[in-house]
């Protein structure tokens, strides 16, 4: 079943699933909302309210939507590339189009940390089934 995430403002709803969402990017009291197909959207709530909404109605989002830095919540499932040197993160949109985001250090670090455990316990599962 897919699941969905529902942006009420005054004067709109919106209702997206889940895996089509890019990224969420913060600019001041507003959050622009990037999809996999290259469709766009502003609204005037900042990203730490979007992160609640997405913990409120998402059980388990943060296993696919992360909080990277103070500006951005991506798709890990949409990660290219992470470029620590160059503070570059790599998305890769649904029509295989690249969104290049820069992002601080010390959040791709975590952000990379984070997959390679992910990988890690998967091939731990792996493992146990042999």
């Amino acid at each position: 079943m897919e699941r969905y995430l529902i942006i009420k403002t005054r004067d709109e709803l919106l209702r997206i699933k889940i895996g089509q969402i890019l990224y969420f990017e913060a600019d001041r009291n507003y959050t622009k909302l990037l999809l996999s197909a290259g469709i766009q959207f502003t609204f005037a709530i900042n990203i730490g309210k979007i992160e609640e909404m997405l913990e409120r109605q998402i059980a388990g989002c943060n296993t696919i939507l992360m909080r990277v830095g103070k500006s951005h919540i991506i798709n890990k499932n949409h990660i290219l590339q992470i470029n620590i040197p160059k503070q570059r993160l790599l998305l890769l949109s649904g029509e295989g189009k690249p969104r290049d985001l820069i992002i601080s250090k010390e959040p791709l670090k975590a952000l990379k940390d984070s997959l390679e455990k992910e990988i890690g316990k998967n091939e731990d599962k792996a493992e146990a089934l042999l």
